[in-house]
Order: structure tokens, then C-alpha cells, then sequence
């Protein structure tokens, strides 16, 4: 039983944890579904305590106190994510817990755990059972009581994970989110992993290489699809990192953020601070964050896309690697246009035929993007650089792109730019329409808003996985009838389904209707769903066209 261990032994075994947190970091991501499944906490945890890694390797550290002093720092600067700051102040009141010690026995290591769980519920502003805050006090409480029992390093660290391991199981009753889902925490089961891959090393075990995943068996991915909107309280996931002008303190600043928001986290640095928080209105975060200190860095996530994402089995879009972010967009060179007409236009949509449809109506760039595939700031800010006008209009045409587009607002200096709040396809081209090229900007900014009111949008797409929504049971592959991005109805028939919503069109005294067909959908199936709209709505002017979108076998305009 080792008794004790110097800098360099605590030195090899963090190493050995950020070598097991990147090999399970993948299965710890499909198990994120609190608050929301944004599926990236293995990756922020392992971005996380990698950083520290880094930094121990390049300088060797032989004290304890170094050790915990350095992965303290670089795990500060490197945090990602709600669950990346809070491993980050675990581990920073770990090291003032150890500041100046030379090695570290069992009673040592009880007094660190808890000293970081301490500073890590101190910097969270409602902290909720059944996450890793819960895992980490638990362990932090039985590594205390195994102090008292034998001081060995060795026995109070297995005890700690021990009971780590109990109370990650029983966060799945703890958190209703998690239970739905049939998961543990995502961020507890990090902890742990860390835990595990320090005592392996102790032991002798061979840290797991790059590919390796030795993860325990259990249900690895949540039903990301059980999950109703209204289980995420705020839409944008945001942080960023300031660094200090002014001494003033952040409790003024700290009421302010849990006034717009949940999932609060500070990290303090003697020169920087970095905020995670979950919110409806990130910009207002971002300004109010520049009263103590200049932005350096930020990062805004849609956890409600992200949850779309992921319940259709695909890579939710992300943006945690701040630093990569900052190195592209210094190397990123922007084409630039200088203004030659007085309006301009950009527009996101998917699909080929969408696409031809925005440019016939005079659009200048198409970026490609919508449901599924957010486009980001930058994309959005490259095609109005490269417009050249003097006022751009931006049709988001999906409410999950339309704060990226707000982004570009203050980003561009020679021209104006304004996004209109298209929040879908056919508002989009409704605002087009309207479109005067020789009316005055306030005019046509009023026109264009009036006419996205007037549009009625209905899709047609598909079930990914089977869920519960209102209490219905939706089974995978079933047909999923939306109207203006509410349900409107499911049916294993698409036949039925087109026939419900030609029905609905006539109801909603449509006039002019424009039917979409999208990517798979063969020529003579959009004709048969044609039929269905002429026969329901005989007094209308209906219009059949290739969109080619993905995702929605049908993108109907009703006007």
C-alpha cells in the first residue's frame, strides 16, 4: 500500500488520467444530457485536464505543490465547458489546499479533494444534485473518513472512487433528465475516470493509447429524442474569457448572470476570469462582462440544436476549442467587397433548388445551412463581406441562425447589415418578394417583416429515433407533420400526411401555395403530393419545386 507520493509520481498520474479521459471521452459525450445533451463533455473534460498534462510534461515538476500549482494554472486557461471549469476549480482549490508541500499522504489527499469541492460549489450559483458536483463531494466526504481509518495515499484514494462510483450510479435517480434518458451524469463519470486513471497509474497499469476505450458496459448513449424542448430553460451556451482592467469585485456581476441565466460558473484568476453560462441573451452577458476587463475569447453553443442534432444521430456543432477558434480566425483572409449598389443580400438554405430560388430573386451569397447544419458567425460574416453593398439584408431562414447572424451586426464597418427574423424558408422568400431595389431602406426593411408575417410554413420530415412528445408515442421513421415549427401531427403514411396538410392549407385560406420537394423525393411523388394540395385547395395558386433540401421531404409555403 503506497503511503505517500512526491511531485513527480502526482505528475505521472495526472498524465495517466488525461490519457483515460481521452480514451472514454466519446462515450462520456453520448452520455451528456444535463441540463441539455449537448454532447461534448467528455471532449471538454479531456480538453481540460489535457492542458494540464501539457504542462506537466514540458516542466517536470518535483514537488507536490508545484505539480498542483501548474495543472491548477493551465487547467484555468484551458477549462472548456460547464463541466471543464468546474474540474478546474476542483483541481485549483486542490492545489491551495497543497501550496508548498513536498509530498502528499492519504490525510493530505482527503484535505485536497475537499478543498476543491468546496471551491467548486462556491463558484456554482445553484448547484444540482446528480451531477459531478454530487460525485465529487461524496468521494471528497469518504476520503475523509478513510483518512481516519489508514493514512496511506493509496487506501483513502480507492475508498474515494469507491465511492464515486456508488453515487455516479445513483445520479440517474437524482436528475428527472437523466432518468428519462436511462443515463448516468456525463460529467461525474469524467471525475471518475480521472480518479481511476490516477490509482492505475500508482498501480502500475499501462495508460490506455490514443483509440483505446475501456469503458465499463452500461446503456452509452441517451435518448437524446426523449427529451421535450421545454426541458431546456435557456437556449445559448456561452463562454468567454476576460481578462482584468479593474480590481472591482464580481459579485455585482455574479447576481446579473444568474438574474439571465442558469448553469453559472466563475473561474477567478489573479489576471483573467472565465464565466460558463447558460442564457437566452449571450450579447448582453458579453457587454456587461467588459465593465471589469477586456474579452478575449467566447464561445456561444444552440444546446437546442445541438439536442436536434444528436437525437438524429449526428454530430452536434461545436465550439469549445477556443483557442483554435482565435487561430482561425487570425489566419482566416476574408474577401472583401467594397460597396457598388445600395442593397445587398444573403440567405442560408440547403439544398441546390432553394439555393437557384434565393439567387433568381436577387440574392448575392447562399450559404449553405439550415436545420441540422448551423452555419457560424464567420461563414455568415463572409459572405456580407464579400456582398458588395452598401446595406446587406441576412435571411437566416431558421430561428437557430438567427443570433450567429446578429454576430455580424457590429463586425462589419463599411457597410450596414441587417437580419431580418426569417425563421423559416418560405419567410424568406416571402421577404424577397417584397423586396423594392428603389425604395428607402425603412420602407423595404417594413415590407419585407410584414410579409414574412404572412407566410404559413409546414414541413413534412421524419422520426429519428422513437420518443415520447405530449404524451405520444413516436416510433423511429414515422412521419412528423410540422406547421410554423410546432407538431402538428404524426403518421406512418405519407400519403396521409400531405393529405393533412393540404387540408390545413385550405382552412388557412391559402391563396398562393409553393410546395418544395426535397432530396430523395422522386419526381412523380412530388406529383402525387401536388394533387393533394389542388384537390383540397381548388381556388389557390399552387407552385411544385425542386428544392433538393435534406432532412424534410416537403417545405410548404402557405400565403
Amino acid at each position: 500500500m503506497v503511503q505517500s507520493v512526491d511531485g513527480k509520481t502526482l505528475a505521472r498520474m495526472l498524465i495517466h488520467a488525461s490519457a483515460s479521459l481521452n480514451a472514454e471521452k466519446q462515450k462520456i459525450n453520448e452520455l451528456n444530457v444535463f441540463p441539455v445533451p449537448d454532447g461534448d463533455t467528455g471532449t471538454n473534460m479531456g480538453l481540460t485536464i489535457g492542458t494540464a498534462a501539457a504542462e506537466l510534461k514540458q516542466k517536470a515538476p518535483t514537488t507536490v505543490g508545484q505539480t498542483t500549482a501548474i495543472c491548477a494554472s493551465a487547467m484555468l486557461r484551458g477549462a472548456r465547458g460547464n463541466s471543464g471549469v468546474i474540474l478546474s476549480l476542483i483541481f485549483r482549490g486542490f492545489s491551495r489546499a497543497m501550496k508548498d508541500k513536498g509530498e502528499m499522504d492519504g490525510i493530505d489527499l482527503a484535505d485536497a479533494l475537499n478543498a476543491g469541492v468546496i471551491a467548486a460549489y462556491r463558484a456554482v450559483m445553484k448547484p444540482a444534485e446528480g451531477t459531478v458536483l454530487t460525485v465529487s463531494r461524496l468521494a471528497g466526504d469518504r476520503a475523509g473518513r478513510a483518512a481516519e481509518e489508514n493514512t496511506a495515499f493509496e487506501y483513502v484514494l480507492e475508498s474515494a472512487i469507491d465511492r464515486a462510483r456508488e453515487a455516479l450510479d445513483d445520479t440517474i435517480n437524482q436528475n428527472p433528465v437523466l432518468k428519462k434518458a436511462g443515463v448516468v451524469d456525463a460529467g461525474g463519470m469524467g471525475f471518475v475516470v480521472i480518479l481511476q486513471g490516477m490509482l492505475d497509474e500508482l498501480r502500475g497499469v499501462a495508460a490506455p493509447q490514443e483509440g483505446e476505450d475501456g469503458a465499463a458496459e452500461q446503456k452509452e448513449k441517451a435518448d437524446f429524442g426523449a427529451l421535450a424542448d421545454e426541458e431546456i430553460t435557456f437556449t445559448y451556451d456561452t463562454v468567454f474569457i476576460v481578462r482584468r482592467t479593474t480590481n472591482k469585485p464580481l459579485e455585482e456581476y455574479r447576481a446579473y448572470l444568474e438574474s439571465i441565466g442558469d448553469s453559472l460558473v466563475i473561474g477567478e484568476g489573479d489576471e483573467e476570469f472565465k464565466v460558463h453560462v447558460h442564457t437566452d441573451i449571450p450579447g448582453e452577458a458579453l457587454t456587461k462582462a467588459q465593465e471589469y476587463g477586456t474579452l478575449e475569447l467566447a464561445k456561444i453553443e444552440n444546446m437546442r440544436t445541438q439536442r436536434d442534432q444528436l437525437a438524429a444521430g449526428q454530430q452536434a456543432q461545436s465550439t469549445d476549442d477556443l483557442e483554435a477558434i482565435e487561430e482561425e480566425l487570425e489566419a482566416m483572409e476574408q474577401t472583401h467587397a467594397a460597396p457598388e449598389k445600395k442593397y445587398g443580400f444573403v440567405a442560408v438554405a440547403a439544398g441546390e433548388g432553394l439555393a437557384k430560388v434565393f439567387f433568381d430573386l436577387g440574392v448575392d451569397g447562399v450559404i449553405s445551412g439550415g436545420q441540422t447544419m448551423n452555419p457560424s458567425t464567420e461563414d455568415i460574416l463572409k459572405e456580407i463581406q464579400k456582398t458588395p453593398a452598401e446595406i446587406v439584408y441576412v435571411l437566416p431562414n431558421n430561428k437557430n441562425i438567427i443570433m450567429a447572424a446578429q454576430q455580424c451586426v457590429d463586425l462589419v464597418e463599411d457597410k450596414k447589415v441587417i437580419v431580418l427574423q426569417a425563421k423559416t424558408v418560405p419567410q424568406g422568400i416571402s421577404a424577397m418578394i417584397a423586396m423594392n431595389p428603389d425604395g428607402e431602406e425603412a420602407e423595404n426593411t417594413a415590407a419585407m417583416e410584414e410579409a414574412m408575417g404572412m407566410v404559413t410554413t409546414m414541413e413534412i420530415t421524419y422520426a429519428a429515433r422513437d420518443s415520447e412528445f405530449d404524451g405520444n408515442s413516436i416510433q423511429a421513421g414515422d412521419y412528423l407533420l410540422l406547421v410554423d415549427n410546432q407538431l402538428f401531427g404524426t403518421e406512418k403514411d405519407l400519403d396521409v400526411a400531405l393529405e393533412k396538410l393540404a387540408k390545413e392549407s385550405q382552412n388557412r385560406g391559402g391563396e398562393f401555395i409553393s410546395i418544395f420537394y426535397g432530396e430523395g423525393v422522386e419526381k412523380n411523388q412530388a406529383e402525387k403530393a401536388l394533387a393533394h394540395f389542388e384537390a383540397n385547395c381548388p381556388e389557390a395558386e399552387i407552385t411544385m419545386l425542386e428544392g433538393s433540401q435534406p432532412v424534410y421531404h416537403y417545405l410548404i409555403s402557405v400565403e
